[in-house]
């Protein structure tokens, strides 16, 4: 934490990990400091995260892309995730879970209709 309490890292760390071609799960946790940076970094690189974004505790933005896993699914698949990640539910629950300290880690499957088609 910075000075006075200002500046320091507090941020929730949402990946979207992939099971199979039809089950992606929403992974998120609440880290803080050195730590945020440590958790953001390894939601990046895990093999099976589709796609991550980092949060700050009033869900504001703070970086997103796609993680080391995002070979997995199409493009078209990709870019849509991106695009309606806030609105998928598993994410919203997970991150009002964490934003108000009720867990520090949770995770869900996710109901989406993105998935792409067999």
């Amino acid at each position: 934490m910075g000075w006075f309490g200002f500046g320091g890292k507090d941020w929730n760390v949402i990946a979207v990990m992939y099971e199979r071609a039809d089950i992606y799960r929403v992974n998120g946790n609440r880290a803080k400091g050195k730590a945020a940076t440590s958790t953001l970094s390894g939601a990046k690189k895990h093999n099976r995260t589709i796609f991550y974004a980092v949060f700050d505790q009033n869900r504001s933005l703070v970086e997103s892309g796609p993680g080391g896993g995002a070979k997995l699914v199409p493009d078209d698949v990709l870019k849509r995730l991106e695009r309606e990640l806030l609105g998928i539910g598993a994410v919203s629950s997970i991150l009002d879970s964490l934003e108000t300290g009720e867990h520090e880690k949770a995770a869900k499957k996710m109901d989406w209709r993105g998935y792409p088609p067999a």
